[in-house]
Protein backbone atom coordinates (compact mmCIF):
# COMPACT_ATOMS: atom_id res chain seq x y z
CA UNK A 1 0.00 0.00 0.00
CA UNK A 2 2.97 2.49 1.21
CA UNK A 3 4.34 1.87 -2.62
CA UNK A 4 0.74 2.56 -4.22
CA UNK A 5 0.86 5.72 -2.57
CA UNK A 6 4.31 6.61 -3.22
CA UNK A 7 3.76 5.90 -6.84
CA UNK A 8 1.13 8.40 -6.60
CA UNK A 9 2.75 11.04 -4.93
CA UNK A 10 5.56 10.98 -7.49
CA UNK A 11 3.02 10.93 -10.57
CA UNK A 12 1.39 14.29 -8.61
CA UNK A 13 5.19 15.49 -8.64
CA UNK A 14 5.79 14.38 -12.03
CA UNK A 15 2.80 16.35 -13.43
CA UNK A 16 3.57 19.78 -11.05
CA UNK A 17 6.82 19.69 -12.59
CA UNK A 18 5.65 19.78 -15.71
CA UNK A 19 3.16 22.00 -15.39
CA UNK A 20 5.49 24.65 -14.05
CA UNK A 21 7.80 23.92 -17.03
CA UNK A 22 5.18 25.11 -19.69
CA UNK A 23 3.50 27.53 -17.18
CA UNK A 24 6.10 28.51 -14.55
CA UNK A 25 7.09 31.53 -17.05
CA UNK A 26 3.62 33.23 -15.82
CA UNK A 27 4.56 32.82 -12.07
CA UNK A 28 7.88 34.09 -12.50
CA UNK A 29 6.38 37.61 -13.48
CA UNK A 30 4.83 37.81 -9.92
CA UNK A 31 7.87 35.93 -7.97
CA UNK A 32 11.13 37.03 -9.69
CA UNK A 33 12.74 34.17 -7.32
CA UNK A 34 10.99 31.46 -9.40
CA UNK A 35 12.93 32.46 -12.53
CA UNK A 36 16.07 31.04 -12.43
CA UNK A 37 14.30 27.16 -11.52
CA UNK A 38 11.69 28.13 -14.45
CA UNK A 39 14.22 28.16 -16.84
CA UNK A 40 16.57 25.48 -15.43
CA UNK A 41 13.09 23.39 -16.11
CA UNK A 42 12.61 24.51 -19.66
CA UNK A 43 16.20 23.79 -20.46
CA UNK A 44 15.65 20.29 -19.00
CA UNK A 45 12.26 19.85 -20.62
CA UNK A 46 13.51 20.82 -23.81
CA UNK A 47 16.53 18.77 -23.46
CA UNK A 48 14.42 15.48 -22.81
CA UNK A 49 11.92 16.12 -25.79
CA UNK A 50 14.83 16.51 -28.12
CA UNK A 51 17.24 13.83 -27.00
CA UNK A 52 14.30 11.43 -26.15
CA UNK A 53 15.37 10.90 -23.07
CA UNK A 54 13.27 9.34 -20.20
CA UNK A 55 12.32 11.66 -17.13
CA UNK A 56 14.32 9.76 -13.95
CA UNK A 57 10.87 10.03 -12.19
CA UNK A 58 9.35 7.81 -14.67
CA UNK A 59 11.62 4.84 -13.80
CA UNK A 60 10.89 5.32 -10.05
CA UNK A 61 7.12 5.67 -10.26
CA UNK A 62 7.16 2.30 -12.66
CA UNK A 63 9.67 0.60 -9.73
CA UNK A 64 7.16 2.13 -6.58
CA UNK A 65 4.11 0.56 -9.37
CA UNK A 66 5.59 -2.49 -9.19
CA UNK A 67 6.97 -3.00 -5.94
CA UNK A 68 3.50 -2.10 -4.60
CA UNK A 69 1.76 -4.74 -7.07
CA UNK A 70 0.61 -2.61 -10.00
CA UNK A 71 1.85 -2.91 -13.20
CA UNK A 72 4.18 -0.33 -14.67
CA UNK A 73 3.92 1.26 -17.94
CA UNK A 74 6.19 1.23 -20.94
CA UNK A 75 7.77 4.28 -22.81
CA UNK A 76 8.33 7.64 -20.49
CA UNK A 77 5.70 10.19 -18.62
CA UNK A 78 4.45 12.01 -21.68
CA UNK A 79 3.95 8.94 -24.24
CA UNK A 80 2.02 7.58 -21.26
CA UNK A 81 -0.48 10.07 -19.34
CA UNK A 82 0.53 13.37 -21.29
CA UNK A 83 -0.57 11.62 -24.87
CA UNK A 84 -3.59 10.15 -23.98
CA UNK A 85 -4.79 13.05 -22.41
CA UNK A 86 -3.71 15.46 -25.10
CA UNK A 87 -2.66 13.51 -28.52
CA UNK A 88 -5.04 10.11 -29.26
CA UNK A 89 -2.07 8.96 -31.81
CA UNK A 90 1.25 7.85 -31.07
CA UNK A 91 4.26 10.42 -29.95
CA UNK A 92 6.47 11.02 -32.77
CA UNK A 93 9.75 12.02 -32.48
CA UNK A 94 8.15 14.92 -34.89
CA UNK A 95 5.48 16.00 -31.94
CA UNK A 96 8.73 15.86 -29.20
CA UNK A 97 10.37 18.41 -31.77
CA UNK A 98 7.31 20.58 -31.78
CA UNK A 99 6.05 20.27 -27.71
CA UNK A 100 10.28 21.59 -27.41
CA UNK A 101 9.71 24.39 -29.58
CA UNK A 102 5.85 25.33 -28.25
CA UNK A 103 7.94 25.13 -24.72
CA UNK A 104 10.45 27.43 -25.95
CA UNK A 105 8.04 29.56 -27.68
CA UNK A 106 5.51 30.06 -25.28
CA UNK A 107 8.11 31.33 -22.45
CA UNK A 108 10.11 33.22 -24.70
CA UNK A 109 7.94 36.29 -24.60
CA UNK A 110 7.30 35.99 -20.61
CA UNK A 111 11.36 36.36 -20.43
CA UNK A 112 11.55 39.14 -23.13
CA UNK A 113 9.07 40.84 -21.21
CA UNK A 114 11.22 40.35 -17.68
CA UNK A 115 14.17 41.16 -19.56
CA UNK A 116 12.66 44.39 -21.06
CA UNK A 117 11.11 45.70 -17.68
CA UNK A 118 14.08 44.72 -15.76
CA UNK A 119 16.36 47.44 -18.18
CA UNK A 120 13.49 49.72 -17.71
CA UNK A 121 13.90 49.93 -13.86
CA UNK A 122 17.54 50.44 -13.76
CA UNK A 123 17.42 53.43 -15.50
Amino acid sequence: MRYRVLADLVLVAHFAFAAFTVLGGLLALRRRSLLWAHLASVCWGVVLQCADWTCPLTPLENYLRARGGEGGYRGGFVEHYVRLILYPENLTVELRYVLAAALVALNVPVYAYLLFRGRLTRR
